[in-house]
């Protein structure tokens, strides 16, 4: 559909999953032509992001919070490494664990990646209101709490 044919329909046409994964969609095509000159995708910076906020965190972990399997989440870990963006240690506690931190290079993608996720939310966001943004944060922080627990209940 094209987006002129889209912005004469009204709203209540479309499910909200759908609005949601349009959203997600056209959301992770900008991160990925955007992050190009980083060398990295947008998967590979949602792995970042994790990393950067437990500081060392398993790979297990990893997989989970970014809700991929654990060889998905080995093969990127493997490219982070090899770019130089994270080390993998074995776990002195559990020795089949890999404890995994970013690197100083790691850091500055996080910082470069961060500006590009800002200058996205400011331009999708610079005609809405602050209080209907904030709306929608917290009507979407309710729907990633219901759906999370909806797929705890399938395993």
């Amino acid at each position: 559909m094209s987006l002129e044919k889209f912005k004469d329909k009204d709203a209540s046409e479309f499910p909200i999953g759908k609005l949601i994964t349009m959203t997600a969609r056209g959301h992770s095509y900008y991160l990925n032509r955007r992050l190009e000159d980083l060398n990295i995708n947008a998967s590979q910076l949602h792995s970042l992001f994790e990393i950067k906020h437990e500081r060392e965190i398993n790979q297990d972990e990893i997989a989970k919070r970014c809700n991929i399997d654990k060889g998905a989440i080995a093969r990127s870990l493997r490219k982070l490494e090899d770019k130089g963006l994270v080390l993998k240690e074995i776990d002195k506690n559990n020795r089949r664990q890999n404890k995994i931190s970013l690197t100083s290079k790691g850091e500055e993608i996080i910082k470069e990646s961060t500006k590009i996720l800002n200058e996205w939310e400011e331009e999708v966001f610079k005609d809405i209101k602050d209080e209907d943004k904030e709306f929608i944060q917290n009507f979407l922080k309710k729907t990633v709490i219901k759906t999370i627990s909806l797929n705890k209940e399938l395993k």
